[in-house]
């Protein structure tokens, strides 16, 4: 046990004085890319499940019926846009966020400001670069265009017969605004209580991974609960697609209120699956990220 403690303790010295050496962190961009890809790929089917139930206000049961009625080589129908945003996400959420918190704290340590303040710009440096990806994967997994929308090239054409104007409003950054607060109070509420929850849980002289597993874990889930209204106002809006039908802002977050019977709850349906997904993703993303950075760190204290 006093080992435990005595590595744990060099880990967070490690970690803390770690910005004070070098401003610019380009690995941070390649773990992060890594541990998105993995926790992306591992989580898909719970995440598509959820998608079903944010649209059609189906139960669990009934969403996974729909997915298997439709058979399964379509049940990964859709993985690669996440999988390509998730990547690029995981590089820019944690490179960005890396190089933002060691511009504003160079010296460490790094306080609740600076960390709120490095997430939150890195969330909207995030929503900016990705919402195109989101777009299109939600176009894709929606189940009543498939007929019209087989595959990716389809969709990208569609929004491609717009206007300038058109691809932006109406095809690429289709629901940009709520994505944007969903993505940068995400990740300023994610980045700000990440560390010290680990640190506190590392300080109890547990193995390596269950600190950065159980702090991912919590903080996504507690984010993805905050934030679900937003998260399903999202995969509404984006599911919509032409020059018909497409409601403003206003009209569309009414438009789930009214289709939810204008209940909370319902607003929440399938909101274990959500807590699954985020504990999941987000516990799996902080131990990959933490296991490659420690691996990371190793390798440079052999090399010196």
């Amino acid at each position: 046990m006093g080992e435990q403690n005595h590595s744990a303790g060099k880990e967070l010295q490690h970690r803390t004085e770690a910005p004070a050496k070098k401003n610019w962190h380009p690995q941070a961009y390649t773990l992060g890319a890594i541990s998105n890809f993995m926790s992306t790929f591992l989580t898909f089917p719970i995440y598509k499940v959820v998608f079903r139930q944010q649209i059609h206000a189906m139960a669990v049961s009934e969403a996974v019926r729909q997915l298997w009625h439709e058979g399964p080589q379509y049940f990964y129908r859709g993985i690669y846009p996440p999988l390509l945003s998730k990547t690029l996400q995981g590089t820019l959420l944690f490179g960005t966020y890396d190089s933002l918190l060691c511009s504003l704290s160079p010296d460490g340590p790094h306080s609740l400001g600076h960390r709120w303040t490095a997430g939150l710009m890195s969330g909207v440096v995030e929503a900016v670069a990705l919402s195109p990806f989101e777009r299109v994967q939600n176009v894709l997994q929606d189940g009543r265009k498939q007929a019209r929308f087989p595959s990716t090239f389809s969709i990208l054409k569609e929004f491609n017969s717009y206007g300038l104007w058109g691809r932006l409003s109406l095809g690429y950054y289709r629901g940009f605004w709520p994505v944007l607060v969903r993505n940068s109070l995400g990740s300023a509420l994610y980045f700000s209580f990440k560390d010290p929850i680990q640190d506190g849980l590392a300080e109890q002289g547990l193995p390596h991974w269950v600190p950065a597993l159980v702090s991912g874990s919590v903080n996504g889930t507690i984010t993805c609960l905050v934030l679900y209204p937003l998260i399903v106002l999202v995969a509404n809006m984006q599911s919509h697609i032409g020059w018909q039908r497409m409601p403003s802002l206003w009209a569309s977050a009414q438009d789930v209120w009214d289709t939810r019977g204008r209940k909370v709850f319902l607003i929440y349906r399938g909101g274990s699956l959500v807590i699954l997904r985020s504990s999941v993703t987000w516990g799996l993303t902080t131990a990959i990220h933490d296991f490659l950075q420690r691996k990371s760190h190793s390798r440079k204290e052999l090399k010196d």
